[in-house]
């Protein structure tokens, strides 16, 4: 594919979810409770994809997105219309899961256990990547264990950029973080990947991820509102 190809393709891509994301909102205004059924159905795989990438214990996986969604609700329930005519609900989804995230590995980290089992979501970015090269190399459970060696904001936008396929705009938005410091953070994170793969990572063990980093969490992001 030739770049005017991919630049239309991705244009697109940003139109759809642009349409999808509107008729969210509508439906969030005129009945706040079967819209938020529509945005669940909507949103549900990538916040559990997400989730399972991002979680200390990928078993809570599910937990941090359930988690994600009554957060999401309980906030929504005070927002006026005016207000969620202007909320970019995939981004925002997905800043509330990071926090949440983030305060499940906290948790997990005062949690004795074994480690975990892993499956993690596929791969969704098209053509070719230094992820996708490295990924070549690993299976699916070497993926996710080398992924818990990164900090946090390195391994937040590794999986959304080179699992989900999201641009770096929205990135940044839900790293709460400049457009470029998003990008600086996916590519120091793959550079690590690879180092880590031609070093060898060491064993994994629960909560050994690096501690989270950046902005701290805003009563917004958590879904706390009012």
């Amino acid at each position: 594919m030739d770049m005017p190809e991919m630049v239309q393709n991705r244009t697109s891509q940003v139109a759809e979810v642009d349409k999808i994301e509107e008729r969210l909102r509508l439906g969030l205004i005129v009945d706040l409770d079967a819209g938020f059924g529509d945005v669940v159905r909507t949103h549900e795989r990538v916040v559990y994809s997400v989730a399972l990438q991002l979680s200390t214990i990928p078993a809570d996986a599910e937990d941090v997105a359930a988690e994600t969604f009554l957060r999401a609700y309980r906030a929504l329930r005070d927002y006026e219309a005016a207000r969620i005519r202007a909320l970019r609900i995939r981004p925002w989804l997905l800043t509330i899961l990071r926090n949440t995230a983030r305060n499940a590995a906290r948790d997990a980290g005062r949690r004795p256990g074994p480690p975990p089992e892993f499956e993690p979501a596929e791969a969704a970015v098209a053509g070719p990547s230094v992820e996708q090269q490295v990924e070549q190399d690993l299976t699916q459970r070497e993926w996710a264990r080398l992924l818990r060696h990164l900090p946090e904001a390195q391994r937040t936008a590794v999986v959304l950029r080179h699992v989900e396929g999201m641009p770096t705009g929205e990135i940044a938005e839900i790293l709460g973080c400049p457009e470029g410091t998003a990008k600086s953070h996916v590519s120091r994170g793959l550079r690590r990947l690879r180092a880590l793969l031609a070093d060898g990572a060491p064993p994994d063990h629960r909560g050994d991820a690096s501690p989270a980093t950046g902005p701290a969490p805003t009563s917004e992001s958590r879904g706390e509102v009012r």
